[in-house]
């Protein structure tokens, strides 16, 4: 597609969006996909399941079971088979009812026939974004011209293999990349997570965040953190009168601090567990969450985070609890459920919208400053923060810590992988934030072109 009929489709995209979803309001008629939930030229739609029966399409694929992937898909449905991971597949069932008939849970790391495609084939890799989400790498020719959009491939029928990795939502790392499916592949289409394709969000790795908010939580239960320092290197007043120092308190009192502290977690449905794990194995303690929660989590393939689980509150050091709960109000509320077990809590709040950039940061800085500023932050326990309103009683603390690609980690995956078109999936709704991204998409392709260097170097296996 040129990069005019490829504009056309998106202003053809936003019309059919916005008559569909008035037209669907007043009727109950099917809203029309938009081009870049259909692969070009394959019967094959992803993550479109609110556009109901597609035209064309022999094959939904969904890449996690996170609401706004999902929506529409319910105990009704019956458009046609649904392909997703294992762990995907039983969320799915549980949660939404779908009748297992229509649910095709598929290997990861080795291609797959997609059935009734022409041919394509399917690799499943790990997104690094939440339990069961994956990245979707087709392989195969176009035959069909699927989907409601208007513009037609002229490569349908030439018998040419094509290319698309679907990313659906994903935390991209070194391992993407270096992947035997995708290394040293020409890849057709990227279809894009662009949430935070934005220069103002450059968050920390996630591996050293997770790190750091066990490490935290450790110092705290124990009694021996005494708060970060300042921007002027000065220790935090504040933080200094929530704990008391180890040498300056006798045992007795160390142990009663540590009894009676407890770490309360904010998660999404699905999502996050990695840092509850990390903050529960530093502690050598339990997980505690309601029973809907606990059946959620043990739909998804870990044994080890099944063994940490248990049903009585007061044997769990770490509770797991929805995300909107890590305020100071509810959480007070929460730990007086418990008292004469807890009578203090810690509250970690972990999303990427609690990233700030530092005052005065280029936001339109070259390539390869990105790349060096990027990996030259480290982060530690010391790096996280107190939130406002909290107490010697009720401490919390903001977590920049996300499953979506920061936009230094998407510059790493752009300028590390061969291809030639990136297709935006997120924050797509209106032509300025669209364009805002492609500048940056311009940006990579003219870089890469001019680089000597293959991929960006890791810092570890896990992150750029």
């Amino acid at each position: 597609m040129t990069s005019y009929k490829e504009n056309e489709a998106w202003k053809e995209a936003d019309l059919a969006e916005d008559r569909s979803f008035r037209s669907s309001r007043a009727q109950g008629s099917r809203r029309k996909a938009p081009f870049y939930k259909v692969l070009q030229g394959m019967p094959i739609a992803v993550d479109a399941f609110r556009y109901g029966t597609i035209p064309g399409v022999a094959a939904y694929f969904l890449t996690h079971a996170h609401s706004d992937h999902y929506t529409n898909l319910a105990s009704n449905w019956k458009s046609g088979p649904i392909y997703c991971s294992g762990d995907t597949a039983n969320l799915i069932i549980y949660m939404l009812s779908v009748d297992p008939k229509w649910v095709h849970p598929l290997p990861m790391d080795v291609p797959t026939i997609v059935p009734n495609s022409g041919g394509v084939t399917v690799t499943l890799i790990e997104a690094n974004h939440c339990p069961g989400s994956c990245l979707f790498l087709f392989e195969g020719p176009q035959t069909v011209h699927a989907g409601d959009s208007a513009f037609k491939s002229p490569f349908v029928g030439s018998g040419k293999t094509f290319r698309y990795l679907h990313c659906g939502d994903f935390r991209a790392s070194p391992q993407h990349v270096m992947h035997p499916a995708v290394r040293g592949k020409q890849i057709d289409h990227v279809y894009l997570d662009t949430t935070y394709l934005d220069s103002k969000y450059t968050f920390p790795p996630q591996p050293l965040v997770i790190s750091a908010c066990a490490e935290l939580a450790k110092r705290i239960v124990s009694g021996e953190w005494i708060g970060a320092p300042d921007t002027n290197g000065k220790r935090n007043s504040t933080m200094d009168a929530w704990v008391i120092p180890s040498d300056r308190a006798d045992d007795t009192i160390m142990k009663t601090l540590k009894d009676r502290m407890l770490v309360v977690v904010g998660t999404y449905s699905i999502g996050k567990e990695r840092i509850v794990k990390a903050i529960a194995q530093a502690l050598k303690t339990k997980i505690y969450c309601d029973a809907r929660k606990a059946a959620i989590l043990r739909c998804q393939n870990d044994p080890e985070l099944h063994a940490l689980l248990t049903e009585d509150p007061n044997e769990a050091g770490v509770h797991v609890v929805p995300l909107g709960m890590i305020v100071s109000d509810k959480l007070e509320a929460y730990v007086q459920r418990f008292k004469g077990t807890y009578s203090r809590v810690v509250g970690f709040r972990p999303t990427g919208w609690t990233y700030t950039p530092p005052s005065g940061s280029d936001l339109s800085p070259p390539i390869s400053s990105i790349i060096s500023r990027g990996q030259s932050r480290p982060f530690t326990h010391a790096d996280l923060k107190p939130m406002q309103k909290s107490t010697f009683a009720v401490q919390m603390y903001g977590v920049p810590y996300s499953e979506h690609s920061s936009f230094f980690e998407l510059t790493c995956f752009a300028m590390s992988c061969d291809w030639l078109k990136i297709i935006a999936t997120v924050n797509v709704g209106n032509e300025r934030s669209r364009a805002k991204m492609a500048k940056w998409v311009q940006r990579w392709e003219v870089d890469k072109k001019q680089s000597k260097e293959a991929m960006v170097k890791p810092r570890a296996a896990d992150y750029w």
